[in-house]
């Protein structure tokens, strides 16, 4: 099979993989070459496959959608960030979670300025002027 997960702004796989381990909605399931076709929506968790040599390999994943056409599987998520086991997977996530806090942080900061220096600036609009 072809693995490939696609986020909104690169591809994080694109590599053959033997099998194919997901959550859904209602439980984990196992993809193999010779799996039927299927759709279905992923839960935020842990997608796992064995590349061609054999190696377990594993992804963080938000939730998204699997679509299994043939030999490929495409998988679309929002999120997602590689580990070596899991150790380094829960770090590996952990850390992007704490990269994104500060980020939406700084935005918020800078749109609560924004407001501020629209009221402010409409406050002085609405002032007499005496000539």
């Amino acid at each position: 099979m072809r693995l490939q997960v696609f986020l909104p702004t690169r591809v994080l796989v694109e590599q053959p993989a033997q099998k194919i381990v997901a959550e859904a909605k209602d439980g984990f399931f196992c993809l193999l070459p010779r799996h039927v076709n299927m759709v279905t929506s992923l839960a935020p968790g842990v997608l796992t496959w064995l590349d061609a040599e054999g190696q377990e390999n594993y992804a963080g994943i938000a939730e998204g959608v699997l679509v299994k056409s043939g030999h490929n599987v495409r998988v679309s998520v929002q999120f997602g960030v590689l580990g070596d086991d899991l150790t380094n997977l829960r770090h590996a996530v952990a850390d992007y979670f704490e990269t994104v806090d500060e980020s939406e942080r700084q935005a918020l900061s800078a749109v609560t300025r924004l407001e501020s220096d629209f009221v402010r600036r409409f406050m002085e609009l609405e002032k007499p002027r005496h000539a």
